[in-house]
């Protein structure tokens, strides 16, 4: 077993927790005892949680199978407030002292619940080449702050379900807008820090997103499909003959070696895990934009958005040995040796990402309930970030209760679902808000042999808005609902 050294350390951890809990509490609006006791039961169960009713058998949760169920259906959250209390924890920094978040999309995959409204087809990753598929579900944007090193601890700041009628380019962008707003108006960036580092995977559009969050202290990092195609700057943007200035230069084409000149910046780095990392970067590149799609309602002549284009091979990865080069843009331009060892880093921090989500998804039962609302579903995931939140707070708080085939832990290193495992024992030290159930009568229920006359309409899966794709149709849109 293996105990906290610093004490101070704990003493600051044990106040932390103990003020989250408490406010969290404030947070919940109707139904806050039961809420909060469902956080507390999927806490301290044993093992991994395979229903929520199963939660109400936890010695935590003194209420009943009905209260449960009442209080994922009509319990209410202030959102608003818990977002604010969860990025007013302590925020993890890289070694430099900045702020890296990540953006990814987790689903809740429902392929049988034809009753759930707000479906969209869910891209799932099958284990065969080409088995992906699409599954219905709820699929949620989730934003947490990233920690440096190798760890499966991230921060959790915010959650969007993306629904029938949303860009996810649009609510991606409006969501990091407000994560980011939070987190300056909390003051954990000031004026003179360094910019936040926001890193994304290859589904999103980087460069747009660069171009609407420009006006925020934010670098963006993602990666990039093999056949984008980037433009340099106009070489020459006079032009004697007249007409239209140039606006695009040479093409730089990701998957034609031909249309690549001699880069800006190479770095060689030994790594433990992947053998020699090659990192090769060419300034000042930037798409080829048109009056289509996100565009439409740009006015006036389209923004060059340009950045750094960042080349990235290893010698093997996990299971590979003739791994894809990784292609990465990043919003910032003159980058250094040390920028782009930097940015290669931290975009390696996103995957830690997959971990937390493995574990809602199997310590926590993220998806394991069965609910109709999606607004139940988002009241369950609020209480999945509280309990996650709370696991974060105790992590130099718990003992290492391993089992005899596990290895030690260093004290402050153990993983998410270690710290869960002690949670029980320290939960005697901590405020408990909730007060104590009182003594019901449950009702009569449906009464025997009776049918229900009142059947739950189905819903249709994917989006209901369709988005204009040229100039003439978005024209023609407009004119008709103008």
């Amino acid at each position: 077993m293996t105990s906290v050294a610093d004490p101070f350390r704990r003493v600051e951890a044990l106040d932390d927790l103990a003020f989250f809990r408490e406010e969290l509490y404030a947070c919940l609006d109707a139904r806050s005892d039961e809420l909060f006791e469902l956080v507390e039961a999927a806490l301290c169960t044993p093992g991994a949680v395979r229903s929520l009713v199963d939660l109400a058998l936890s010695p935590e949760h003194r209420r009943g199978h009905g209260a449960l169920y009442d209080g994922i259906n009509a319990g209410r959250i202030e959102v608003g407030r818990l977002s604010m209390l969860v990025a007013g924890m302590p925020i993890p920094k890289a070694a430099d002292g900045r702020i890296v978040l990540g953006c990814d999309v987790s689903n809740w995959l429902r392929p049988g619940a034809g009753c759930s409204p707000e479906r969209l087809f869910c891209h799932v990753y099958g284990r065969g080449k080409g088995n992906a598929q699409m599954i219905p579900g709820w699929p949620y944007s989730v934003i947490a702050a990233l920690e440096s090193g190798r760890t499966s601890w991230t921060t959790v700041l915010d959650a969007v379900r993306l629904g029938p009628t949303d860009d996810v380019a649009e609510t991606t962008a409006v969501q990091l807008r407000q994560v980011v707003e939070r987190l300056i108006g909390l003051g954990h960036w000031r004026p003179g820090d360094k910019d936040i580092l926001i890193v994304l995977d290859a589904g999103y559009d980087i460069p747009r997103l660069a171009f609407v969050l420009a006006d925020l202290p934010v670098e963006v990092l993602g990666r990039l499909r093999s056949d984008r195609v980037f433009c340099f700057p106009a070489v020459n943007v006079y032009n004697p003959r007249g007409g239209r200035p140039a606006v695009h230069g040479p093409v730089f084409a990701l998957s034609d070696d031909a249309t690549h000149p001699d880069p800006a910046v190479t770095t060689i780095t030994e790594t433990t895990r992947y053998g020699t990392a090659t990192a090769t970067s060419w300034d000042r590149l930037h798409p080829r934009l048109a009056h289509r799609t996100c565009w439409l309602d740009h006015e006036g002549p389209l923004p060059v958005i340009a950045g750094t284009i960042i080349q990235l091979e290893v010698d093997h990865l996990p299971g590979d040995r003739n791994p894809k080069p990784i292609w990465l843009w990043v919003s910032m331009i003159q980058a250094t040796a040390a920028d782009v060892d930097r940015w290669w880093q931290s975009y390696l921090r996103r995957f830690d990402l997959e971990h937390t989500f493995r574990m809602w998804k199997q310590t926590l039962g993220w998806t394991r309930p069965k609910l109709r609302d999606p607004a139940a579903a988002d009241r369950w995931t609020w209480l999945i970030i509280a309990a996650h939140t709370q696991l974060r707070l105790a992590r130099h708080l718990v003992d290492d209760l391993r089992h005899p085939w596990e290895k030690p832990a260093a004290p402050g290193r153990l993983t998410p679902a270690r710290v869960r495992r002690g949670f029980r024992n320290i939960r005697p030290m901590l405020p408990l808000p909730a007060s104590a159930p009182k003594p019901s009568i449950p009702g009569p229920g449906r009464p025997p042999g009776s049918r229900n006359r009142r059947p739950a309409t189905h819903h249709d899966v994917g989006k209901t808005v369709k988005r204009d794709l040229t100039i003439t149709e978005h024209q023609a849109s407009k004119s008709q609902t103008g």
